[in-house]
């Protein structure tokens, strides 16, 4: 058996051994099938996180279809550069740029209030907030991984080409809505499918892939606006979801299911073909005797859908857990995305503001991919606080590249944070629940987010009530790690039975050792001796 995996002292029952071996035999073959990670793999990788390039642009691209132009007078005698826009004639002042560049411009937002203002991209996160709680269950129980994923991207795509249409801030907020509705599985489902289609030998390594691509897509943003500088609001819009149903129709031809999922839903027969790389047809009927069954699942009801939900809120444990990432999740995640967002206020160059911000997603990843051998629960303290001590730097640096600069480092903070909890919460949780806990952690994330708009628009006359609620934020956050177990080097579970009587072996003084993984939804009932 493969490092990693858990020994069964045999019994003086031979069927009782027998049993063991057929029940761990689900186990070794997903590792061995999965242990070489190869050009094929590589390529499904690409094409899963790929999802992740249009999740960015959807996430940001209201820094500048949202944002406050620059407007400048017309008419010097009743106008000034210190003047109020908002007491000014109209024919005394005009806007820099196109006259609908932005929704501020396009329908005379300027003198708008910070709840209508910051109504938009609120709107965005409170429909990731709903999504998450509608969609999460789906991809654990009914359509799966690869299935919510492509659904979740044609939708946001479809949405976000219909949101041109909208004739005002209301109807755009609800398109806004509905496109962060779509948009919430997207990330849950595509680092699920990567870390389930892979051994734990290379799953810290393969969600790199999706860091990158959502780097590239947010690094992508600037180009897109500057080319379209001109232009409507609605043409970035156009340019951005285009392409992204062009890659929906891409991904449902070649992307490939996880063979975990595959195997808890009993449909054994697919998860061999997939794992054998051949059709179900070929090998329907022929599977190796010493391959177990699954139980079979029977069809679910609407509310058995959600029977995953329900899991977690059986075991205190689980309860406690997660309550302490939600809390985190909020923390880290107003950080993340609200200081990208926060870029207008910082008095510079919005498009290379923009640029500066996403190129520390570069170096943040190469630091996520060197911390595979630390510990989880230090790496993410010590990048929150990194990120909050920036975060209130910037309340008290006026503008200038001093500010700029703590921004970024800020960012980097929080991008490195977010990169190693996003795997953190993967492996805090079986795979029964495991896209449930992820989404139930994301939708904690973007609660927090729904404020950050808000915040910003505040933050325009008083930094305090953006970047200092920002840091005060992430920094109070991190006390939620002292009732969080440390995660490196553990070897994912499959129900909440098995990952309890491990939270419990390995509680034990002076005892280290790594549980293997299991399909089974019994299988740990069944195990009685785990040498040391």
């Amino acid at each position: 058996m493969e490092e990693g995996s858990v020994q069964i002292l045999t019994e003086s029952h031979p069927s009782s051994d027998q049993e063991k071996k057929l029940m761990l035999s689900w186990d070794e073959m997903i590792e061995k099938s999965l242990g070489n990670f190869g050009w094929k793999d590589f390529l499904q990788a690409v094409l899963v996180a790929v999802a992740m390039f249009f999740d960015a642009q959807q996430s940001f691209i209201s820094i500048y279809t949202d944002d406050y132009p620059k407007w400048h007078c017309t008419n010097h005698t009743t106008c000034t550069s210190h003047s109020d826009i908002c007491t000014l004639p109209n024919s005394s002042w005009s806007w820099d740029s196109h006259p609908s560049m932005t929704i501020i411009s396009n329908w005379g937002l300027q003198c708008a209030t910070t709840l209508i203002t910051g109504l938009p991209q609120s709107s965005f996160f409170m429909g990731c907030l709903l999504g998450s709680s509608v969609l999460a269950a789906l991809a654990d129980s009914s359509l799966g991984r690869k299935n919510m994923l492509i659904l979740s991207c044609l939708s946001m795509s479809i949405t976000s080409v219909l949101i041109i249409f909208s004739t005002n801030v209301w109807v755009y907020s609800a398109m806004k809505f509905l496109i962060g509705f779509w948009r919430s599985s997207i990330g849950t489902c595509v680092l699920v499918l990567l870390t389930e289609k892979v051994s734990a030998e290379w799953r810290f390594r393969v969600g790199i892939v999706e860091y990158f691509t959502f780097t590239m897509g947010y690094m992508s943003l600037p180009g897109f606006a500057y080319f379209n500088r001109h232009s409507s609001w609605k043409s970035l819009y156009l340019w951005t979801s285009l392409p992204a149903i062009a890659y929906s129709i891409v991904a449902y031809l070649f992307v490939t299911e996880s063979p975990r999922w595959l195997v808890m839903q009993g449909r054994e027969k697919e998860a061999m073909a997939m794992l054998k790389g051949v059709t179900p047809a070929e090998n329907g009927d022929n599977l190796p005797p010493s391959v177990p069954k699954p139980p079979t699942n029977e069809k679910a009801s609407f509310f058995q859908l959600y029977a995953s939900i329900g899991e977690v809120f059986k075991k205190r444990w689980a309860i406690t857990r997660m309550v302490a990432v939600m809390v985190l999740g909020i923390g880290i995640g107003m950080v993340y995305f609200g200081m990208p967002l926060a870029v207008g206020n910082l008095g510079f160059n919005i498009y290379l503001a923009v640029v500066f911000s996403a190129s520390m997603e570069i170096p943040s990843c190469i630091a996520t991919y060197f911390l595979e051998n630390y510990r989880r629960k230090p790496s993410i303290l010590s990048f929150s606080i990194l990120g909050g001590i920036c975060c209130v730097m910037c309340v008290v640096i006026g503008h200038g590249w001093a500010k700029v600069g703590l921004a970024m480092v800020s960012f980097f903070g929080a991008c490195t944070a977010y990169n190693v909890f996003l795997i953190y919460i993967i492996e805090l949780f079986p795979t029964c629940v495991r896209n449930t806990t992820t989404s139930l952690v994301r939708q904690a994330i973007v609660f927090g987010c729904i404020f950050s708009p808000f915040l910003i628009s505040a933050g325009r006359k008083n930094n305090i009530f953006s970047y200092g609620v920002f840091g005060v934020v992430i920094m109070c956050s991190n006390f939620t790690l002292f009732c969080l177990p440390e995660t490196k080097g553990i070897v994912l579970c499959d129900t909440m039975d098995q990952q309890e009587k491990k939270e419990t072996y390995l509680s034990k003084p002076a005892e280290t050792k790594e549980v293997a993984l299991c399909d089974t939804v019994d299988q740990q009932e069944k195990m009685r001796n785990i040498p040391v």
